[in-house]
């Protein structure tokens, strides 16, 4: 009992803790008997209605149907035991469909073999380098926009089978795929075309009029046994591809070559951005709906595993799954189990009914893959961001239109960096320079900033130029041409920078490069009010090599008292060399009441 409670007290160490799988957690807390039912049921149920959409996904790649089981029974089983969600079920999902295509049509399953290899060893470096809070600053139009993209190429990758037309190599352009389709139009085999349309509409129907009832599974099991029975003229997955093998599946390690881990690295790049983002974006919609927190940085190494694993046996990439996480929570899930024994639930029914599940027509399959693209378009964030600034519209159309016509990899990453363009566009209206008359003189009603505040106008030759916002690279024309927007060159010019929350390298450069220009003109510059951590970016820089700290005042009003030595006057031309010049520094004025 003791070395429990020390094993337990070192695990929850916050070195230690993020990476510690819920599946541990839960095993410390312990698991009652009708935790145990739930799980069972919850794990039987899901692992069922998994079995069409792990089919469909898998031939949907151009692969052998089997492998979609492959994935579901080793990848579901190893994240739900290292993961660090409660609840996040996970197996072949249509994210990555087009990605897997792509690489089996170029590569063949050893392209995609490497590539889940190099995409399980990114994930997992990620995951250990604590990178998991990043993902959440992936723009949600470019998240929307790039899965509106896969949805819309994973159903036009379905025409082929969903009306049996007799194409005779797949190809990986959806331009190429569509005009294939209208070419061959006239082979449509109205038999493949009844069987999927019925198989959709069964769909459909079950899930408007009977939501907690495996939609998918009743619609297979009703075609399959119709085209069984009737000898029905379409393509099975036993015609295709063989029978499905009975047992567990087989170790393999495919011939691998530098060339191709070069060649499929960028695939590989994708499938791991991907994975990661559908799996911690899935984790964080279970948390809003359990109230859990789930450890992204745990979860990220569990989806590398989880594909490490699944390229050992024979399958494909895999990642979290919110469609079937859901279906186990409606069955009250508690426990990580439920993935575990979703997993086994597969692994059996291949087992035992390997046989009967190879008689799936591909029709009904992809059927099945049409529901999964149209689901995948969430019409409420879509009209959410339609509704918003027109920036981000134009951002999820981009990422949809780059999907589709040139690489998910490209369209995540012009999508982030038009993100990034938009962020500073925005920001940099956020920040303003503004030539102040007066200024507040009672500091009560200056830390209130109320409009009822006593203000006393600021001589003629000292002026005041506030900002207010970061200031860095986007904003840094602020300081341009300050000078030529008085009539008369001010004797004393001070920036009131209170309102600026940081500067960077290129604002300190452009407050230098500022400071010379008043120099040359003979205007005194003072910087007012600097927040520390402003202060502190100066002094790193060599700013100050070149700009005394005397000028820097801890407030504006100190500018009051620059008239009684503004009476003084000089005929010098160069104040800066001139002994006898007036010059309105921290130490004449520091002395004088504020």
């Amino acid at each position: 009992m003791r070395t429990a409670q020390r094993l337990q007290g070192w695990l929850s160490k916050n070195t230690i803790s993020p990476f510690i799988p819920k599946s541990i957690t839960c095993l410390f807390e312990g698991l009652s008997q009708s935790q145990l039912l739930s799980d069972i049921l919850a794990g039987v149920t899901v692992g069922v209605v998994s079995i069409p959409f792990a089919l469909a996904l898998a031939a949907a790649a151009g692969l052998d149907p089997a492998r979609g089981l492959y994935t579901a029974i080793i990848a579901g089983f190893i994240a739900s035991l290292f993961g660090g969600s409660r609840h996040l079920i996970t197996g072949p999902t249509g994210a990555l469909i087009v990605l897997i295509f792509n690489v089996v049509q170029r590569f063949g399953y050893d392209g995609l073999f490497c590539a889940s290899i190099e995409a399980a060893l990114i994930l997992i470096i990620l995951g250990c380098s604590k990178c998991g809070r990043f993902v959440k600053y992936i723009p949600y139009p470019v998240v929307i926009g790039f899965s509106m993209g896969i949805a819309v190429a994973l159903i036009t990758s379905q025409l082929r089978d969903f009306f049996g037309l007799d194409i005779p190599k797949p190809t990986i352009d959806i331009v190429d795929k569509l005009r294939l389709a209208v070419t061959y139009a006239h082979t449509t085999n109205m038999y493949s075309t009844l069987i999927a349309s019925f198989t959709l509409a069964i769909i459909i129907l079950v899930k408007k009029f009977w939501k907690n009832k495996p939609g998918t599974v009743i619609a297979l099991s009703i075609v399959t046994a119709v085209v069984t029975l009737f000898h029905l003229p379409v393509e099975t997955i036993e015609s295709k591809f063989g029978t499905i093998p009975q047992g567990f599946p087989a170790f393999s390690w495919p011939t691998i070559t530098f060339d191709l881990i070069r060649r499929t690295f960028p695939t590989a790049l994708g499938i791991a951005l991907i994975g990661a983002i559908e799996s911690l974006v899935a984790a964080v919609v279970i948390d809003g709906i359990t109230g859990e927190k789930h450890k992204s940085n745990c979860q990220l190494i569990a989806q590398g595993l989880a594909n490490l694993g699944s390229a050992l046996f024979g399958g494909i990439p895999a990642t979290g799954s919110l469609a079937r996480t859901h279906v186990s929570l409606q069955m009250r899930a508690q426990t990580p189990l439920a993935g575990m024994i979703h997993s086994a639930t597969i692994l059996a029914i291949t087992m035992l009914m390997a046989p009967m599940v190879s008689k799936v027509p591909l029709p009904a399959l992809s059927a099945v893959l049409v529901f999964i693209g149209c689901s995948m378009f969430d019409f409420e964030k879509i009209h959410e961001i339609l509704k918003g600034h027109l920036g981000e519209a134009l951002i999820m159309f981009s990422t949809l239109l780059i999907t589709l016509f040139v690489d998910v990899n490209t369209a995540v990453q012009t999508g982030i960096l038009a993100s990034v363009i938009l962020f500073l566009k925005r920001s940099s209206e956020t920040t303003v320079g503004t030539i102040l008359l007066e200024m507040e003189d009672d500091p009560e009603t200056e830390q209130k900033a109320t409009t009822s505040a006593w203000k006393r106008k600021l001589p003629d030759d000292v002026k005041l130029y506030e900002i207010e916002g970061p200031l860095f690279f986007a904003v840094t024309d602020l300081l341009t041409n300050i000078l030529n927007r008085f009539e008369t060159m001010p004797r004393v010019l001070i920036v009131r920078m209170r309102s600026v929350p940081f500067i960077d390298s290129t604002g300190i450069d452009s407050l230098k490069q500022f400071s010379l220009e008043c120099k040359k003109y003979n205007v005194e510059l003072f910087l007012s009010e600097l927040k520390p951590s402003v202060l502190h970016a100066l002094e790193r820089s060599d700013f100050f090599k070149s700009f005394s700290k005397t000028r820097l005042l801890t407030a504006a009003k100190q500018a009051l008292h620059f008239p009684t030595m503004a009476g003084q006057q000089c005929s010098c031309q160069n104040a800066e060399t001139c002994e006898n010049h007036p010059k309105a520094t921290l130490e004449n004025i520091s002395t004088l009441p504020i």
